[in-house]
């Protein structure tokens, strides 16, 4: 039996990346999955190829989150994984892009983490980890203004949720990754212009000189939502690589 049999899972962003590494690993384990994402396609492909249950969802939805945490009410495990990287100062962030970093990054767990919790007080418990960042109130990061203050938000939002309901069963846990070669990152780069100088620049600030992967981060996401660390809330997870250390 895996870590995480007869608990089920519902994570958001997992169409790729960490989400889709996190998806796979939770259903090696034993746990069934619900994997959400607000793109279908990428869902349909880890639907047909791993057999994982799949719903579209916009976590900028209220009504959406309010649906699917409806139609799965036997929730043990949130893994809030959606998020949004605005590159630049604060000069560079105008209200909108303000907005938008703070209804992804910040909000969405914010939902997600309400609208699941009241069925897991009433099943004795029940796990939420949340995608934060070194890039947060761990470590000031050039040019992530309005990224890092939303994941600075999520640890405080982490840690508020475990300290009211750690007598009540339910744990809550932040994973602060560094630099992770993602498809997402993968797009940051090329935007840039010169993806070879932009890959070189990532990988050069990372003391181990390379970037993490999907399923390093995804395998300490199996270990928080498992039994394994029962004795662990309102902690952050620094995985980068030794870039903050």
């Amino acid at each position: 039996m895996g870590r995480l049999a007869g608990k089920k899972a519902l994570i958001t962003a997992a169409g790729a990346g960490i989400g889709r590494a996190a998806a796979e690993a939770f259903a090696r384990e034993g746990a069934t999955v619900i994997a959400t994402d607000i793109d279908v396609q990428p869902l349909s492909d880890l639907a047909w190829e791993t057999g994982i249950a799949s719903e579209q969802l916009d976590v900028t939805d209220r009504d959406a989150i309010a649906d699917v945490c409806g139609r799965h009410p036997d929730i043990d495990i949130l893994f809030n994984v959606a998020g949004w990287v605005h590159n630049g100062t604060i000069e560079a962030c105008g209200p909108d892009d303000w907005d938008r970093s703070i209804r992804i990054n910040l909000t969405s767990m914010y939902e997600t983490s309400r609208a699941v919790l009241p069925n897991m007080l009433a099943k004795g418990g029940g796990v939420i980890l949340n995608m934060s960042s070194v890039a947060s109130s761990v470590s000031g990061v050039a040019n992530r203004f309005a990224y890092s203050a939303t994941k600075a938000g999520v640890i405080g939002l982490t840690k508020a949720i475990a300290a009211d309901y750690v007598g009540r069963n339910i744990r809550c846990n932040a994973i602060c990754p560094g630099t992770v070669d993602t498809p997402s990152l993968q797009e940051r780069m090329k935007a840039l212009g010169n993806y070879e100088e932009a890959r070189g620049m990532f990988v050069e600030r990372q003391p181990m000189g390379r970037l993490g992967n999907a399923d390093e981060i995804a395998n300490l996401a199996v270990y928080l939502a498992s039994d394994e660390s029962s004795f662990t809330t309102g902690a952050i997870h620094v995985i980068d690589g030794g870039w903050t250390n």
